[in-house]
C-alpha cells in the first residue's frame, strides 16, 4: 500500500522531511478496524512529532491521526461497525497514522461519519472535536455553573483549528455567552462566522477590552495555545472558583496567580483515553456520533478552509509548513492516494 513518513525528526525546509513509501497492508485483529483511508487532515501534533519524535527501527513512522474512511475489514472481536461502513476517528498516538492506504484502528474510538458532507471536510474535525468536546464537558464540565458567576467561556486562539469547534460546540450545546480571541481581520470574521458573541485580540490585554464588553468576570478560559502568557491575565478577569484550561506544552506555567481565586487548572490530552485504554475509551465513539448528528442537522459546519489535493508527502509537507507558519485559519485536508 501507498503511504508517507518521515525517517528523521528534524525541521520541514528538507526534500526528505517526509517521503512517499510503500508498506505492506496491515490485517485487523481484536477491536480494530481495517479502513481504507479516504481522506485526512493534518494537525500540530503532526508536526511536533516529526520535529522531536525519532522513528523507531528502519521504516519510516507513519504521521497523521484525523481520518475518514470505508471500513474493509474486521478484527474478530468488533461488533459495532461492518465492511461498507464509513467512519471518521482521530486514531491514537501510539500506533502507526492514517497517511497511508489502509489504516488499523479501535473502533471503540470511531464513530459512524457524518452523511451530508463530502469526506474530505468531515476529515478535519475528529481530532479537534474531541479536544474541544472533551475540554468543555469532560474536564472544565461548562454545564456546571460557577456560583455568582457570568456563564461566559473565552476561547484562547478561537481561530485555529480547536478553537473553531469549540466555538461551534458551545453555541450549540450550551448557553454559555461565547468569547473568542482573534489578531488579524481575516481571523476575527472567521471565528464570528463561526458563532462568537465577541471578539478580541489576544495581542492585546484582555482585561480593558472584556471591560469595555461589559463583562465583569470569565467562568471559563479555553487556552488552546501560548497559555503561559496569559496565566497573569486569566487570574485577573476569572470567576472566583472559575476553571481554565489548556492543551498546548509550555516549558513554563505559572498557576500562582489562580491562588486567591481558587480557579482550578484542567488539561486536556485527546489521546489519554486510547493511550491508557481507559474503562470510558468508548466515550470518544459516542462525541464522534453525537457530533456527527450536529452536522446532519446543520447545528455545526466543517472547520476545513483548504483541500491541498491528494495525500503525497509533497501536499504534506506543505501542509506541515502552513502549520508551522502560526497562521493557519481551520483546518487543513487532503484527499484520495
Amino acid at each position: 500500500m501507498k503511504a508517507v513518513g518521515y525517517r528523521e525528526a528534524g525541521l520541514i525546509d528538507r526534500a526528505d522531511a517526509l517521503i512517499n513509501f510503500e508498506a505492506d497492508r496491515p490485517e485487523p485483529s481484536g477491536h480494530d478496524l481495517l479502513v481504507k483511508v479516504q481522506a485526512v487532515s493534518v494537525n500540530p501534533v503532526d508536526t511536533k512529532i516529526r520535529q522531536q519524535r525519532a522513528p523507531e527501527g528502519r521504516a519510516p513512522d507513519v504521521l497523521g491521526w484525523d481520518a475518514v474512511g470505508n471500513v474493509e475489514a474486521v478484527g474478530e472481536a468488533v461488533t459495532a461497525f461492518n465492511p461498507g461502513d464509513v467512519v471518521w476517528y482521530a486514531g491514537a498516538i501510539n500506533r502507526p497514522g492514517t497517511n497511508a492506504e489502509y489504516h488499523l484502528v479501535d473502533e471503540r474510538i470511531v464513530g459512524a461519519a457524518p452523511k451530508s458532507i463530502p469526506v474530505a471536510s468531515a476529515a478535519a474535525m475528529p481530532l479537534t472535536t474531541l479536544t474541544a468536546y472533551e475540554m468543555l464537558f469532560d474536564r472544565l464540565r461548562v454545564e456546571v455553573p460557577v456560583p455568582s458567576g457570568t456563564k461566559t467561556l473565552l476561547v484562547i486562539g478561537g481561530a485555529g483549528g480547536v478553537g473553531s469547534i469549540t466555538i461551534q460546540l458551545a453555541r450549540a450545546l450550551t448557553d454559555l455567552t461565547v468569547i473568542a480571541t482573534a489578531s488579524r481581520p481575516e481571523t476575527q470574521d472567521w471565528v464570528r462566522e463561526l458563532g462568537a458573541h465577541h471578539v478580541i485580540s489576544h495581542a492585546d490585554p484582555m482585561g480593558p477590552q472584556l471591560e469595555a464588553l461589559g463583562v465583569k468576570s470569565v467562568d471559563f478560559i479555553y487556552s488552546t495555545n501560548h497559555s503561559h502568557l496569559y496565566a497573569a491575565q486569566a487570574g485577573e478577569v476569572m470567576t472566583p472558583q472559575g476553571r481554565f484550561g489548556l492543551i498546548d506544552d509550555p516549558e513554563t506555567f505559572d498557576i500562582m496567580p489562580f491562588k486567591p481565586k481558587s480557579i482550578s487548572v484542567h488539561w486536556e490530552f485527546m489521546y489519554t483515553r486510547s493511550l491508557f485504554a481507559t474503562g470510558d475509551m468508548h466515550r470518544q465513539s459516542d462525541i464522534l456520533n453525537h457530533v456527527a448528528s450536529l452536522i446532519d442537522e446543520r447545528e455545526i459546519r466543517s472547520t476545513a478552509t483548504e483541500t491541498l489535493g491528494s495525500i503525497c508527502a509533497a501536499n504534506l509537507i506543505k501542509a506541515h509548513a502552513i502549520l508551522e507558519s502560526g497562521k493557519a485559519k481551520g483546518k487543513l485536508v487532503l484527499e484520495g492516494f
